[in-house]
């Protein structure tokens, strides 16, 4: 018994020391694991930060290339399509061989159409048919909702060949599958997971692709179908009224004019928000024919302040009628379905349709309280109201004017000034953006640093006036009333805004009479010297290029 019970204690002692033994294996494995698991979660950290850096300096590479590879192909078109429409200009002949312009008026007048500026240093009537064709295809090439189309195709065609290299590589993966072996069913576990993680991911990326190739061509179409229909409509009535009305039927055959290419001309030139018109004088020679004022306000406002509100409910109604997916994916999520900067969300298109209404109706009524007895005098009260309406719609940014600018009222052409600066839509939006948080997530310190640092549009207008005063500065003595500073700051907002609206010159205000003097129906800038024109060149190029600018200057604190 005694033998018995020592047994008995010595596996008790042997039974608590296995015990406190396997208890502190088992503290040391979990220690082990826990130290495992704390090192592999930091080693995940680093990894997530070292590939968050990388992935945010290739966002910032990509970001800087793709806006410097847009501007580079804007500014290679634009100056390419000047430089071919100045060589046909110069190739073609004039009306009158012995009033053709210099060869700097050429290229000047073939930079205003390609750059839809309308900028004047040539007499219209100059031109032969030849000419104003060729000047009819710059302004129609040059207009925003054709580059814009132009855009929306390269991205359709960069999609559509993103579905074909993708589904090629998808099929010679299929073709290259190898018959399983030992070996293979050795990992069905991971191949099937991988498998089936695989399918969970790239099928909704290329359903996603072919919606937005869908959705970028649905638009395209729409586009494409609203710029036709304008042009074509819009020709039919000019030319039809043409016919209709004695007195403008007269006057196009007292300056030798074809009804049908001045209805093109006038109609491509109003949609492109250009300005030009194949007379002499612009509109003012039809300011009495109210119903063409009638038919060109509405052109001016859809081919440039009011294109968003009529392209969203022609996507609307697209989608309503067809019930596409990709259009009604449009009218859900507007530019975010297809990066189309001229796509804006509804509750934008209504805010923008209502300031462009009240900056008219501000502009229209002090344009009738200041020149009621003044320019606008000879006029029936009816006629009045249209012409200020008419120039009201004009200063953003078509420039077609039916009265003398140079005989308004300083406090007309101050607003006019500041209408001219504004972008075409600037919007009262008194509500928070909710789709540009995430644009501005993905922009680094780089590429924020390199747009604030950039000079402000209105720094850069300021140096351009300062360089044509320096330019002009002899004639700004000599002829102070026809070379001010107010009219240098008018003509280059003007060509900065592609607007078009211009002082002019006029002999008798010379305080110096010059005899060989002989007034003209041109812009301002047409008595300018030649590096003051090349000068406006420029500015009209940049006016041109401004929504590249439109964020500069934001490092410049005045507080």
């Amino acid at each position: 018994m005694a033998g018995a019970h020592k047994l008995g204690e010595l596996l008790h002692r042997l039974h608590r020391c296995s015990a406190a033994v396997l208890d502190s294996a088992m503290s040391l494995v979990c220690s082990l694991s826990k130290a495992y698991e704390q090192h592999q979660v930091t080693e995940r950290v680093a990894r997530s930060r070292r590939a968050l850096r990388c992935s945010s300096g290739q966002v910032w590479r990509r970001a800087v290339a793709a806006r410097l590879s847009s501007l580079l192909v804007h500014v290679v078109y634009f100056n390419a399509i000047s430089c071919v429409g100045w060589g046909l200009l110069s190739a073609l002949k004039v009306r009158a061989p012995h009033r053709r312009p210099r060869g700097i008026d050429m290229f000047f007048t073939a930079v205003s159409a390609a750059t839809v500026s309308s900028m004047s240093a040539v007499e219209m009537e100059v031109f032969s048919n030849g000419q104003l064709l060729v000047l009819t295809a710059l302004m129609f090439i040059g207009g925003e909702v054709f580059v814009s189309l132009v855009g929306l195709a390269s991205k359709w065609f960069k999609l559509r060949k993103q579905i074909r290299n993708r589904a090629r590589v998808d099929s010679h993966d299929d073709v290259e599958l190898e018959t399983p072996t030992a070996a293979t069913y050795a990992d069905d576990a991971r191949s099937i997971a991988t498998t089936v993680t695989e399918a969970e991911y790239s099928t909704p990326v290329v359903d996603a692709k072919t919606l937005r190739r869908n959705a970028v061509r649905s638009l395209f179409y729409v586009v494409l179908t609203i710029l036709l229909v304008v042009h074509v409509v819009g020709a039919v009535a000019v030319a039809a009224y043409m016919h209709a009305a004695p007195g403008a039927r007269r006057t196009l055959r007292r300056k030798a004019l074809d009804v049908w290419t001045f209805a093109v001309f006038t109609t491509v030139s109003t949609f492109s928000s250009c300005g030009y018109m194949p007379t002499n004088e612009n509109m003012i020679v039809f300011k009495r024919d109210v119903p063409l004022q009638l038919l060109l306000a509405p052109q001016a406002l859809v081919g440039n302040t009011l294109f968003p509100p009529l392209l969203a409910a022609c996507v609307w109604a697209a989608a309503a009628a067809t019930g596409r997916e990709d259009l009604a994916e449009v009218a859900r999520k507007g530019r975010e379905a297809t990066g189309y900067y001229h796509l804006l969300p509804a509750r934008r298109c209504w805010m923008l349709a209502g300031t462009v209404a009240g900056f008219i109706a501000v502009q229209a009524a002090l344009v009738c309280a200041m020149e009621w007895g003044g320019a606008l005098q000879g006029l029936s009260a009816g006629e009045k109201v249209a012409n200020a309406l008419f120039l009201a719609v004009n200063s953003r940014h078509t420039g077609e004017a039916t009265l003398d600018l140079s005989t308004l009222a300083p406090a007309v052409l101050v607003l006019f000034v500041l209408m001219m600066y504004l972008p075409p839509y600037t919007t009262w939006f008194p509500f928070e953006e909710n789709s540009t948080t995430r644009d501005h997530s993905t922009e680094s310190q780089g590429i924020r640093f390199l747009k604030s640092t950039v000079l402000s549009q209105l720094s850069c207008l300021t140096v351009f006036v300062i360089a044509i005063c320096i330019t002009e500065r002899r004639k700004l003595k000599e002829d102070p009333l026809n070379f001010n500073v107010l009219s240098i700051i008018i003509e280059v907002v003007s060509a900065y805004g592609n607007v078009g609206f211009s002082m002019g010159y006029s002999c008798s205000r010379q305080i110096n009479p010059d005899q060989l003097c002989t007034d003209r129906w041109t812009g301002f800038a047409g008595r300018w010297s030649d590096s003051g024109k090349l000068i406006l060149i420029i500015v009209m190029f940049f006016g041109r290029l401004k929504k590249f600018s439109m964020k500069g200057g934001n490092a410049w604190k005045l507080s």
